[in-house]
């Protein structure tokens, strides 16, 4: 019974650490290159690869072995540390964010006329 209980909670950390690694692909992936270097942060490629294989190692191997918690290590760099750097350097949309106000039109803001 403790065993299998134990099974579970491995099974459910091992998704949240994929998650955070196809979080962190994701958002990677959905920034602009140049955002990367004005960060000072490796760049674009390094981080996608870097995530990328994070995402493969915790979906194969067992959580006990060194590889997934480098692989989760590797994630929360990239979310806790590179991914504010990179919204603050203006590193493209992300994921649902808007920039500008709802009145901007194509050329500038619309001030109704003044």
């Amino acid at each position: 019974m403790l065993m299998l209980g134990f099974a579970g909670f491995m099974g459910i950390l091992k998704i949240i650490l994929m998650a955070l690694a196809a979080f962190g692909l994701f958002d990677a992936a959905f920034r602009r290159e140049d955002a990367f270097r004005a960060a000072d942060k490796q760049n674009k490629v390094f981080w996608l690869i870097i995530l990328g294989i994070a995402l493969v190692v915790s979906y194969l191997f067992s959580l006990l072995s060194i590889l997934p918690i480098a692989g989760a290590v590797a994630s929360i760099v990239y979310i806790v540390d590179v991914r504010p750097a990179l919204q603050q350097a203006g590193g493209g949309r992300g994921f649902g964010r808007r920039r500008g106000s709802s009145s901007d039109g194509p050329y500038g803001p619309w001030n109704g006329g003044r």
